[in-house]
């Protein structure tokens, strides 16, 4: 509707004068006459006695209530704060982000230097060209996908790219802007950190000028170890660049921590994610508004003598006007495990404070947001809001030195914070969180249950632990289910992560627990009343899983038929083809296969609605689906066996599985059987799918040597069949069917 077709649907009910029937006598006319009048004069009452009302200007848009003008103008903002440097973040997960604040952290630290943290996507770019000289720009870029922007960056790469995109001066030139590059990838990826490099290739091709050599951070190896490599050489050429000198900063607290006296308990927030949560109100369930979803089903899918397991979980979203479509992923919120809180809690000196409210403050919100819900308690925050089960980083220990409570312990982290190989060995290697270290600097025994007799206090400021240590991520795992079977469950198949260290002189031997997976096998032994397996009763080791407070906030994920878990459905680009014509070929070992259970289902439901309408030859002209799928043994970790027999008979021989049992079944030679020698057996029916069935090919797995060697297979495949070689012919294939998404991968380190 116009803005003219609005102004008469307004007007005209208010006035029914306007609407007068056509009149029959001269009277009548008079009387309609003067009606149209006094209608007419009270319409444009306003215009005809304008001179008696002072003139008011008009509000614009670039005008707001905090004098800043534009929102969207990130030049302005730095003026009125007096910010030298503004940083741009490209981020999907956080990490860029958290990247970012570091660096203005930094910068504060260093030189005194204010900084304005940018989400890209809430300002605009034509003024790029306005960065004053004595200022600077930096970009942390992560690169998403196949060398994607991340979703908030979009635009930012779309502006720089665009040679028609004119900045305020009326030319696509940043000429005498400052620059400073991070980027984040991952090596396993084919682009690895294209997009950190596409902008700082953009920003010299327009004129800028680039502060010290590009940054890069591999999130295969150790993302930490490359920035602070490269964030020294950065500063130094920072400084001669911006004729600044270290050490003109001070080492201010990011945050101001409160003990509240007095609160009301009911709005105290004790592992609540939001407003909503904690008031108990309705709303939309997001990542900011996670979904307590009731558990309705959690089995073992490994058999009772497998030295693993993997949980199969179902989530109850009745109600809570979650939805999802195949491929797509589902964010879990799990908690510290209680050993480790109760760690960091004796080391902190708030064993008997856990449960003290406190309020936190930001002393700067643009450059450091309390990055949880408040008030809340001590204990609530190592519980639930911040990652203290994480390997501890090596800066941070050079933070935590300063408050040591021994010259050897301060000697020690003093130690691991320079020397890189010995921080390698001891806190890497021994897989530490940063309890673990301060006990181990400090000579208490990490192997046995810390309690404040053999835990040694730290008095270190709480402020400082809320600002060192990361926000608790959810973990996402990729949903093994279909909509169109189970449109109110979500199910999720997810192998146990523990394993041991690598051992070392001070750390002989631990083990290690993933967070969120065995956060859910607490959740299927509670589940289900099974008792919790010990291993020793020597100390070292008490439990096969570590012990979760499961119960949650205020006893919220425990009722009488079922426990629960927060969750959040995240969108995915990994789907299907529509046309279910177009052959699939699916490549999945492992947990890889759980998002293929759910495209199989996806098919199965289409197929039955069609065998219905169109009889029983309704799908002899559909695509094969054809699964790669490997595992050890068939009798020990063989995911959804039962199943696979199930959905090839309701598919008509559309579907196939190929299973590769690496522990069971061998080559002449003696060597394993993977999903990639499957592949090449089945060579000549793939080539036929991709380049004559226009076929599509998904991977799902581990990057770093499966994912990759399945490119391999599929690039020889390919080049053998256009009469050429993988390295050429191959390899431009794969190329083009990344390019039309007709080959997708869900992969992970």
């Amino acid at each position: 509707m116009s803005a003219a077709d609005a102004n008469r649907s307004t007007f005209s009910p208010a006035f029914p004068l306007l609407a007068i029937p056509m009149a029959s006598s001269s009277s009548d006319v008079a009387i309609l006459a003067l009606g149209v009048i006094l209608a007419a004069v009270y319409l444009f009452r306003d215009q005809l006695f304008a001179a008696s009302k002072p003139k008011v200007a008009p509000t614009t848009a670039s005008k707001t209530a905090n004098g800043s003008g534009n929102p969207r103008d990130f030049i302005a903002k730095m003026k009125e704060a007096k910010k030298r440097i503004v940083i741009f973040y490209g981020s999907q997960t956080g990490t860029a982000e958290e990247y970012a604040i570091r660096l203005a952290k930094e910068a504060k630290q260093k030189f005194g230097l204010a900084s304005l943290v940018c989400d890209p996507e809430e300002y605009d770019f034509e003024n790029l060209d306005q960065i004053p000289e004595d200022c600077a720009a930096f970009f942390v870029m992560a690169t998403y996908g196949e060398g994607e922007p991340t979703d908030n960056a979009v635009q930012l790469m779309q502006n720089l790219e665009d040679d028609s995109f004119e900045f305020s001066k009326g030319e696509h030139k940043l000429e005498g802007l400052k620059y400073v590059v991070f980027g984040l990838g991952n090596k396993t990826y084919e682009h690895y950190n294209l997009i950190g490099r596409k902008v700082d290739n953009l920003l010299t091709k327009m004129g800028a000028t680039r502060i010290g050599e590009r940054g890069e951070g591999d999130d295969d190896k150790s993302m930490e170890e490359d920035y602070l490599e490269w964030k020294d050489g950065m500063w130094e050429a920072f400084a001669t660049a911006m004729g600044v000198e270290e050490g003109q900063g001070g080492d201010t607290a990011d945050f101001v921590v409160s003990e509240l006296e007095s609160h009301p308990p009911e709005k105290v927030y004790l592992g609540e994610y939001s407003a909503r949560a904690l008031t108990k109100t309705k709303g939309i369930h997001d990542a900011k508004n996670p979904y307590a979803a009731p558990i309705t089903v959690a089995r073992e899918l490994f058999s009772i003598d497998a030295d693993r397991n993997c949980v199969h979980m179902e989530f109850n979203t009745e109600g809570s006007g979650i939805t999802y479509q195949h491929g797509d992923h589902v964010g879990l919120w799990p908690l510290n495990p209680d050993v480790e809180v109760e760690r960091l809690l004796c080391v902190l000196g708030l064993t008997d404070k856990q449960d003290t409210v406190i309020g936190i403050e930001s002393l700067d919100p643009a450059l450091a947001k309390v990055p949880f819900p408040v008030p809340t308690t001590y204990g609530t925050v190592l519980r639930h809001y911040i990652d203290i089960s994480a390997v501890a980083g090596r800066q941070i220990l050079g933070t935590m030195s300063k408050f040591a409570p021994t010259p050897e312990a301060e000697a020690f982290l003093k130690n691991l914070n320079t020397n890189k190989e010995e921080y390698h060995r001891v806190v890497h290697d021994g897989c530490l969180k940063l309890g673990e270290v301060l006990q181990l600097a400090a000579g208490n025994d990490i192997r046995v249950k810390p309690n404040v007799e053999n835990t040694t206090k730290w008095n270190i400021p709480f402020d400082i632990i809320v600002s060192a240590i990361p926000r608790l991520q959810p973990r996402y795992y990729s949903i093994s289910s279909s909509p169109k079977l189970y449109p109110n469950s979500i199910h999720v198949t997810a192998v146990v992560l523990k394993y041991e260290n690598i051992p070392t002189e001070p750390v002989p031997h631990k083990w290690v627990y993933g967070v969120g997976s065995n956060f859910l096998l607490n959740l299927k032994h509670a589940a289900n009343k099974e008792p919790v397996p010990l291993i020793s009763t020597d100390g070292e080791e008490r439990v096969a899983v570590p012990s979760y407070l499961i119960e949650g906030p205020r006893g919220a994920y425990k009722t009488e038929l079922h426990f629960k878990a927060p969750i959040h459905v995240r969108r995915s680009t990994f789907r299907l083809p529509t046309n279910p014509k177009s052959p699939v070929i699916m490549v999945g070992p492992g947990t890889g296969v759980a998002p293929f259970r759910g495209f199989v289902q996806e098919r199965v439901a289409l197929a039955r609605r069609s065998l219905e309408k169109n009889g029983p030859d309704a799908l002899n002209d559909w695509g094969r689906i054809t699964l790669f799928y490997g595992c050890r043994r068939d009798d020990q970790d063989f995911l959804y066996k039962d199943e696979w027999p199930e959905y090839e008979k309701e598919l008509k021989g559309k579907f196939k599985i190929h299973v590769a049992l690496s522990r069971q079944n061998y080559k002449p030679d003696g060597s394993k059987i993977y999903v990639q020698d499957l592949i090449w057996e089945d060579r000549e029916n793939i080539a036929d799918a991709i380049l004559n069935g226009k076929g599509y090919v998904y991977i799902c797995g581990e990057a770093k040597n499966m994912s990759k060697q399945v490119e391999e297979v599929l690039a020889k495949i390919l080049g053998e069949a256009k009469g050429g070689s993988a390295e050429v012919e191959g390899a431009a294939e794969l190329k083009l069917l990344k390019e039309r998404s007709r080959l997708m991968l869900d992969v992970w380190s």
